[in-house]
């Protein structure tokens, strides 16, 4: 019985063993397992997912805004600033803030109520300020539909939205008074300063407004161009992220851009600012500026000529121009047409264009029910407007190509005189046409009856094509192609703009030396295609000394201090040829404004050179257009012995049915001529009027006071002449006023007593007539005229081709009307 009883507690003993054993055992397996789950957590919370989970608590306890670095000026040569950046501000709104600031109007609304009740006190309500309200609100200050400010609240389970980008401070300053209570979503006054200094309600001075939650102010920059449209194909425009999108702007975003800053203030769990709890500024670092050669009154005088040549020609694909320092390559000017205002650069500027656009707008509608689905109609109107932008946008002197014309026979005299294959004394026989070997057909000259025989100077003022292409076949295919490549036809010009077109459109090497036929008609600038940029980078380096430069805008770029960052090195590039050869290209150029097609180029007390150009542009012509379209274009620089400015205008595809003869000569000279009689003054070029027939300009001197003689004496001395009006012996007015810049052949009228009328002249149509019927016109009128281009020939053929004053505009008696004068010709250049 003892032992039985022993045996069972030893088996309940291990038994009780066996269970602890197994009890410990699963107790150390579910510790470990535990402690390793822990740390398997602890691991993924502070080392694996501990930044990102830094970041989440960093965003859950602040809000970040990015502050917009300001975006450096650019600068003219002379300072004026062409594009600049000032202070906007972002409006942005937290869809999620607002509604909670909603909910919590509505408790205090539910508690006040709850309160008054218990109290049995009458309770009205304040009106709440929900996301209709500040809907309402938003949209008058901000000029937005109200409508998308609400499906912008109704995200609240996104992050910030934004309102609007760059407002101006005037309109966030009334987002702010709208924010702070000051103003209702109406714009009415809600507030007053009460006599401690503290803005309180005006319905109930004991309270303060009630401000709004949820929408938000962070510091931004805005560009601003102040001139407009005045080098717009140049400057460029910035998007909506203040990044360059186009032209210097683009091109130099790097250096404009700067780097931005960072407000991070602290927040509530409800999103509100705590704005004295923790805010922390990062300062951004605004752009360095650019200092560009562009000048704003070359500028605009070449715009106003291109503008002028356009409208007048009616040219169908617009116009450019490029004035350029020729001893180092920097621009002066550069403008094409159409153009288009860089303070709103996606509206179509140009009403021809417009016009354009409308007309394929109306095309797609039309055939809207032609197209697949409505995704691919609105493509086509998208892709219609794009269309209608780039053109506007598109800088045509870089970036389109066209035949030069004769305006290329400068680049063919270079080479041949640098060769020695022609000299000063070369003569060359014109019967209206050439063989060319390898050509079935002759090749005419603008002269059906050709031009005799002619030396080197007359073969240039004639632009002569079969002189000139003789002279291409003294050259040769492979001279004339290395010069080519000399005069940097076969690579970009390195001008610093975006989107320049690779390099000119030639023959391949192997192609152009294989037949003579390719060399004839480059020789007279036809069959091949170069930019504007291109062509008056080798004309520059024609009349230079030979020197070839790259073309460039930018002159400096400094910081915010104005200290120097970076300068241009202008450095030739090669010089392709000697100056004794340029010499000789710039006597045969003034030859051809002296007397040949470009005499319509001249501009008075200054020795012009040029070149005219009309070219066909191949395989344009058509059953409707038999004769086929031009480029009319004229080349000229001054003055001859140093040139100091040289500029290039084409005219693309004007009408040929205006009344002008359709030839650079005709069209484009008499305009160039104008702006180059603004230019040259104006950069300080010094006139001179050693020719008895120059006229100079001059100052008025101011005889009022004086007696008639010592007002004789006075205007005498000063070169001009006088007549009088009234019998006294003492001057009591005059015309024109004393201090007046006039032409110095001008006739003063000094009144002697009598009174001076006060009557405007009105300005006759000088037009079309001879200089000295001009003259009479403006005189009888009262007016003085000032002569700008050419006034002497021997054809006896000048006349008044326009007036810088209306015709019926009034004027006051003595004001000065500027007439160009150009010769009439026939034949094309």
């Amino acid at each position: 019985m003892a032992e039985r009883q022993r045996r069972k507690s030893d088996a309940a003993r291990r038994a009780n063993q066996v269970i602890r054993s197994r009890t410990l055992l699963l107790m150390l397996i579910f510790g470990v397992g535990t402690f390793a789950a822990l740390f398997i957590r602890l691991y993924i919370l502070q080392i694996r997912d501990h930044e990102d989970l830094q970041e989440q608590a960093v965003l859950q306890q602040t809000r970040t805004s990015v502050v917009t670095a300001s975006r450096g000026t650019i600068y003219d040569r002379n300072g004026n600033a062409l594009a600049l950046s000032a202070s906007a501000e972002t409006v942005e709104i937290n869809p999620r803030d607002i509604a909670n600031f909603v909910k919590e109007q509505e408790k205090s609304q539910e508690e006040a109520a709850a309160a008054a009740a218990e109290k049995g006190d009458v309770y009205t309500p304040e009106p709440i300020l929900d996301q209709a309200y500040i809907a309402r609100g938003l949209s008058r200050i901000l000029d937005v539909e109200e409508e998308t400010i609400l499906k912008l609240m109704a995200k609240t389970n996104t992050g910030y939205q934004y309102i609007k980008k760059k407002v101006e401070q005037d309109t966030a300053d009334e987002v702010r008074r709208f924010i702070n209570g000051e103003i209702d979503d109406a714009g009415n006054e809600l507030t007053m300063v009460n006599d401690a200094g503290k803005t309180v309600l005006k319905s109930n001075p004991r309270k303060s407004p009630k401000k709004i939650h949820g929408v938000y102010l962070d510091p931004d920059s805005k560009r601003y161009y102040p001139y407009h449209s005045l080098a717009a194909n140049v400057i460029g425009f910035v998007n909506a992220d203040n990044q360059g999108a186009y032209g210097l702007e683009a091109k130099y975003d790097d250096v404009l851009q700067g780097t931005s800053g960072l407000t991070v203030t602290a927040k509530t769990n409800t999103g509100k600012d705590m704005l004295y709890q923790y805010e922390q500024y990062y300062d951004a670092e605004n752009g360095s500026s650019l200092v560009l050669t562009l000048d704003s009154n070359v500028q605009y005088y070449l715009e106003k000529g291109i503008e002028t040549l356009v409208e007048k020609f009616n040219a169908k694909n617009g116009a450019a121009g490029i004035v350029m320092d020729p001893k180092s390559g920097a621009i002066l000017a550069m403008a094409g047409s159409p153009t288009f205002d860089l303070e709103d650069p996606s509206t179509i500027y140009d009403s021809k264009l417009q016009a354009k656009l409308d007309a394929e707008l109306a095309d797609i509608e039309s055939k809207k029910s032609t197209y697949e689905s409505e995704e691919a109609y609105e493509a086509a109107v998208a892709a219609a407007y794009s269309s209608a932008r780039g053109t506007q946008w598109r800088n045509r002197c870089i970036s389109d190509t066209y035949e030069p014309g004769s305006t290329f026979k400068p680049v063919t005299l270079a080479t041949a005189l640098e060769e020695g294959l022609v000299t000063m004394n070369s003569t060359f026989s014109c019967g209206g046409s050439i063989m060319v070997p390898g050509w079935p057909k002759p090749i005419r000259c603008s002269r059906a009856a050709g031009h005799g025989t002619q030396d080197l100077k007359t073969a240039t003022a004639n632009s002569c094509n079969p002189a000139f292409i003789t002279i291409g076949l003294k050259i040769g295919t492979k001279t004339y192609y290395q010069y080519l490549k000399s005069f940097g036809f076969m690579e970009k010009t390195g001008v610093d703009l975006p989107a320049e077109s690779p390099k000119g459109i030639f023959a391949d090497e192997k192609t152009f030396n294989s037949n003579v036929v390719s060399l004839a008609s480059y020789a007279f600038g036809q069959t091949f295609n170069i930019t504007p940029l291109q062509l008056i980078r080798a004309q520059a380096a024609c009349i230079n000394g030979g020197y070839l430069y790259t073309p460039y805008l930018v002159e400096q770029i400094v910081d915010d201090d104005g200290n120097v960052l970076q300068e241009h090195d202008s450095a030739p590039v090669r010089q392709v040829i000697s100056q004794e050869t340029s010499e000789k290209v710039r006597e045969c150029l003034e030859y051809v404004v002296h007397v040949g097609s470009g005499k319509n180029g001249q501009v008075v007390g200054y020795t012009v050179g040029g070149k005219t150009g009309t070219a066909d542009k191949t395989g344009s012509a058509t059953e409707s257009n038999p004769k086929g379209d031009l480029v009319v274009s004229f080349m000229c620089f001054a003055p001859v012995e140093d040139p100091q400015v040289i500029m290039l205008i084409t005219l693309d595809t004007p009408d040929r049915y205006t009344g002008t003869y359709p030839s650079g000569g005709q069209m484009v000279a008499p305009v160039a001529s104008s702006i180059m009689s603004e230019i040259l003054p104006y950069l300080g070029v010094q006139p001179d009027y050693s020719s008895d027939s120059a006229v100079n300009d001059a100052t008025v001197p101011n005889c009022v006071d004086l007696t008639l003689e010592e007002a004789k004496t006075k205007l005498t001395n000063a070169g001009f002449s006088w007549c009088t009006v009234g019998s006294g012996d003492t001057v009591t007015d005059q015309t024109p006023v004393g201090g007046n810049i006039v032409p110095n052949d001008a006739s003063i009228i000094l009144y002697l007593g009598e009174q001076k009328p006060d009557t405007p002249s009105v300005v006759p149509n000088v037009v079309g007539k001879t200089a000295a019927e001009a003259n009479k016109a403006l005189t009888d009128a009262g007016l003085i005229m000032k002569v700008a281009g050419n006034t002497a020939t021997s054809s006896g053929n000048v006349y008044a081709i326009t007036q810088d004053k209306a015709p019926d505009s009034e004027l006051e008696p003595g004001s000065v009307v500027k007439v160009q004068f150009g010769a009439q010709a026939s034949e094309a250049d």
